[in-house]
């Protein structure tokens, strides 16, 4: 099976065109989604590249709607080209016997059997088409329902359909996929009022501090299920879910040619899915930070501590780095502390923090109250001060938490259109919950299971923040907290610190898959990695593996399971 050639058409000069009246071209954030799952591509800029029908697969992210853009992609598919869009090449739809029907902003798509891991996926752009008559010599499949709304709400077209053009093949995905990452993981818009709260009391976000959470796209009645103790929380990472969706059916049809894609697995060899805990150091008390030393010891993990000026003495940083956790920022911009919210002020307290604590890198930062304005200022502060990593996308009361911004996973934000979308260079970690069985003020431990198992079915990362004036100071926290790990535990979870999620996760995407040949991807190591990768080779259903072969269902789809060592050497033993 020799590997797919995959382009992303990016149209230079229509994302030019667009961002010169100020519309975000949020196609850009494919790559950030090819990138996270290690599936290679190349870059198209002009529609131009795509006459010469060097591609396999063709992702039509960005291009002029016009005739003479769809003639070429016409042209493409006819002559055997695998052509994927989403929610666009409107231009296209009479000449398939099809009707742009209607656009619609929110909504929910159901998959029946073709997807398991949810009933309903909620969307937040779509474009479905209508077949204009019941027999469509063009269309070959349909694939799920989209709801107008909520999950019973009207239907309103297909999730996906699969049209044949000669002897190619065009995937039109309704749904905005890219656009609808990025607005559950960024908001829809910046950050510049509250939040509206949730009617039932449980998240008055409208309080007064702007925040991550006062931007968020999921549904305080659909979006949320209670535990066994009443507790509601966010159940469903959406974005995740739409992750798994597209890249799938991508590789399912690469398979489908003849074809392999072969991408690198999230996390290394013998590591299925991470758990990580943070500690706010509200307060500074030494004795709460003793006691989180000692909770730690007895647990045999390691932790980040997200220090908020003025922090502690010099020798209570020496003691948490000889035991081998990461000492991170925690920037505070809350106005009743006198902080500001301002390039200026991230710097200094960031210097202050590097010289009281005696390190040069600072790898991670989480911000007091999960404080937030705007789009994306606060990942520029971090570029410029080499800051690789955000903690701050998390909930910040007790009828919100879960997966508020629809991922477990680390990922690369994207700017907004002032910024041309460019994807920031720090990985947001986000959190799930703060602490745990503290009276009534945050939620209880009965979240700590469902929060696991929806981490594990998406290969996630999940994140519990727990603050050591809690754990020094509240035996219920302290005891949560031996939950949480031992729940981790059982379920086979790694305990990494920030830095380390941080440093695996781009080293991870420095691997370059450049060929494949006789069922082994070809690669090259672009930085040292701290443990065995894990290669992906999808191949066909009927595919039988050789006796020293060993074979996984990665994406609905069977893989070949490769390893790359530390050093580079592939086929580690």
């Amino acid at each position: 099976m020799r590997m797919a050639r995959l382009g992303v058409l990016l149209d230079q000069s229509e994302a030019e065109r667009r961002w010169m009246y100020g519309l975000n071209v949020f196609a850009y954030y494919i790559e950030e989604i090819l990138a996270h799952a290690g599936i290679p591509f190349e870059r198209v800029e002009d529609i131009s590249e795509v006459e010469s029908g060097a591609f396999d697969i063709l992702i039509a992210g960005l291009v002029k709607d016009d005739t003479v853009s769809t003639s070429v992609l016409w042209n493409y598919v006819e002559q055997g080209g695998e052509l994927v869009s989403f929610a666009s090449l409107n231009a296209l739809a009479t000449r398939l016997g099809c009707i742009w029907s209607e656009r619609a902003s929110v909504g929910y798509a159901s998959f029946g059997p073709y997807y398991d891991k949810a009933e309903s996926i909620r969307y937040l752009q779509a474009s479905p088409w209508q077949p204009i008559a019941a027999a469509n010599a063009y269309l070959q499949e349909e694939v799920g329902e989209l709801h107008r709304g909520e999950q019973a709400g009207a239907v309103i077209g297909a999730a996906l359909q699969r049209f044949q053009i000669g002897d190619g093949y065009f995937d039109r995905w309704a749904v905005d996929i890219p656009a609808t990452i990025v607005g559950f993981q960024q908001g829809s818009s910046p950050v510049l009022e509250d939040g509206v709260p949730a009617l039932d009391g449980s998240a008055p976000i409208n309080e007064g501090i702007l925040k991550a959470d006062d931007r968020i796209e999921m549904d305080w009645e659909h979006d949320r299920l209670y535990t066994k103790t009443g507790n509601p929380y966010f159940a469903y990472p959406y974005a995740d879910l739409w992750r798994e969706l597209f890249i799938g059916r991508l590789l399912r049809k690469a398979v489908d040619h003849g074809l392999t894609l072969p991408f690198v697995g999230f996390w290394p060899d013998g590591v299925e899915h991470v758990a990580t805990i943070s500690h706010d150091s509200d307060g500074n008390v030494a004795d709460d930070a003793l006691a989180t030393l000692a909770i730690l010891e007895e647990l045999k993990i390691q932790s980040t501590w997200c220090m908020i000026e003025p922090g502690y003495s010099k020798a209570m940083y020496d003691q948490i780095k000889q035991a081998g956790h990461e000492l991170a920022l925690h920037y505070n911009a809350l106005d009743l502390d006198n902080g500001v919210w301002g390039s200026e002020e991230f710097d200094r307290q960031l210097s202050f923090f590097r010289q009281a604590a005696a390190i040069d890198r600072v790898t991670s930062n989480k911000n007091h109250l999960t404080r937030f304005e705007g789009w994306g200022e606060l990942f520029e502060w971090c570029e410029v001060n080499a800051v690789e990593s955000d903690q701050t996308r998390g909930p910040s009361k007790k009828g919100n938490v879960g997966f508020l911004f629809g991922t477990c996973h680390p990922y690369f934000p994207v700017a907004w259109s002032n910024d041309r979308n460019r994807i920031y260079d720090v990985l947001e970690i986000g959190f799930l919950t703060q602490d745990l069985d503290l009276a009534s003020y945050w939620s209880d431990s009965s979240v700590i299971v469902p929060f696991l198992e929806a981490v594990s079915k998406v290969e996630g990362v999940a994140h519990f923040l727990v603050h050591q004036a809690h754990i020094g100071t509240q035996e219920t926290v302290r005891n949560s907290f031996r939950q949480i790990v031992a729940e981790a535990r059982r379920r086979g979870y790694a305990i990494w610190t920030a830095k380390e999620i941080n440093d695996w996760e781009r080293a991870r995407r420095k691997i370059r898959i450049t060929d494949s040949k006789d069922m082994k991807a070809a690669l090259e190591l672009g930085m040292p990695l701290t443990a065995h990768a894990v290669i992906w080779n999808p191949v066909a259903d009927s595919y039988a593996p050789r006796a020293w072969e060993t074979m996984e269902t990665r994406y609905g789809v069977r893989c070949l399971k490769q390893l790359l060592s530390v050093t580079g050497n592939v086929d580690v033993k």
